[in-house]
């Protein structure tokens, strides 16, 4: 299928820019600015204060979620009024508690590898805080963020339909494309959204930056959700239930500290010793066990998935080959996609992938473009 690619901002329109105070967004406020927009920045107040500080004194490096955000709204606010640029911060503390912090702790007792930043984007990022955009009584024209994205619309309607909805497409920056995140935002939302970086390298992006003396180019890269050494806190809410760490024969190796504390594929802090590399097998929270073998066990040569997000709501209507990526840091591999049941898709690999992890997302590619995504529900070894 060909692609058109959403026209960006033009001279003229009002862009609402959702700023971090990373160099991404910051730029994006700029050159959007110098193209001759009115530039409104908005940054997300997710931070409730209740964590306390991370031992030795060692200090975040701009992650979603901690206390340095007090530190990226006075840098964004300062940015702003150097530029004369309007903005506004909007509290989404408690969706963000409900939609990923809940989720998050929720997904992992029940032995599942959640993904915090899929369900930010489409609850929070691109959803509560347009919400709080809307009450404001903010009228815009585009909604653009730093992501690594782009935005299409198929030049004829998809699986059979005459809709055309606006889709995500991958960015040119292979390093930093971050489509994976962002396949769960409705095609309704993505209608006036737009990523002007798609078409620079992160190199191009820093080289841009430091032209025009922006101190966000001078910030350490942001790292995703928190740090581990917040985990404990977090978790901290319920206690742990121990349980046993078996093999795939049922022979106790070891005691697991709770199962939140593990994920498919992982290997070191296992607390096992074993004569070879062991590595997570899968997670029974039913039955409270942690599961080792070796890695050459962890192949699946398919899965199944549910929860998905098809653009415009439309389900495929026959089974198709496609590339699908089962993780961010995974290459798209050959697959094939084919209905279950009513809930799931099967998706068959033309080559077995390592560490399956239940509560991933495996999200669907063809020629570049997101056609659907959704939860893996189980791994089929």
């Amino acid at each position: 299928m060909k692609y058109i690619d959403a026209c960006l901002p033009q001279k003229g329109d009002t862009v609402v820019v959702g700023m971090s105070g990373g160099v991404d967004s910051t730029l994006v406020a700029l050159l959007l600015q110098e193209k001759g927009c009115r530039v409104i920045g908005v940054t997300m107040s997710l931070w409730k204060g209740d964590l306390p500080p991370l031992p030795d004194g060692k200090k975040l490096h701009s992650s979603c979620y901690g206390p340095d955000e007090t530190e990226d709204i006075e840098e964004c606010t300062q940015f702003c009024k150097e530029h004369g640029i309007e903005y506004h911060v909007i509290d989404v503390k408690e969706q963000y508690q409900k939609q990923v912090l809940d989720y998050f702790k929720a997904e992992y007792r029940a032995g599942r590898t959640p993904n915090p930043c899929i369900r930010c984007n489409s609850f929070i990022k691109f959803g509560a805080l347009l919400e709080g955009v809307q009450n404001m009584g903010i009228k815009y024209d585009y909604f653009c963020t730093g992501h690594y994205a782009k935005i299409v619309v198929p030049e004829s309607g998809i699986w059979g339909s005459e809709e055309r909805p606006h889709m995500i497409a991958c960015a040119l920056d292979a390093t930093k494309d971050q489509a994976y995140f962002l396949y769960r935002i409705p095609s309704a939302t993505l209608a006036k959204v737009r990523f002007p970086l798609a078409g620079y390298t992160k190199k191009e992006t820093f080289a841009m930056a430091r032209d025009r003396h922006l101190k966000a180019a001078e910030r350490p890269e942001s790292q995703d959700f928190i740090p581990p050494e917040y985990f404990e806190y977090l978790f901290s809410d319920k206690p742990s239930i121990p349980g046993d760490i078996i093999d795939l024969d049922g022979h106790v190796l070891g005691r697991h500290r709770g199962i939140e504390y593990y994920t498919v594929g992982q290997r070191r802090g296992l607390g096992v010793s074993a004569n070879r590399p062991l590595y997570v097998h899968s997670i029974d929270a039913q039955k409270n066990l942690v599961i080792l073998a070796d890695d050459s066990d962890l192949a699946s040569y398919s899965l199944l998935a549910d929860d998905f997000v098809w653009p415009a709501g439309i389900v495929p209507d026959c089974d198709f080959d496609a590339m699908v990526k089962i993780r961010l840091a995974s290459r798209p591999v050959p697959a094939h996609v084919a209905r279950y049941d009513d809930k799931s898709f099967q998706i068959t690999f033309e080559t077995p992938q390592r560490a399956v992890a239940p509560g991933q997302s495996v999200v669907i590619y063809k020629d570049s473009v997101i056609v659907g995504g959704g939860v893996i529900s189980k791994a089929i070894k």
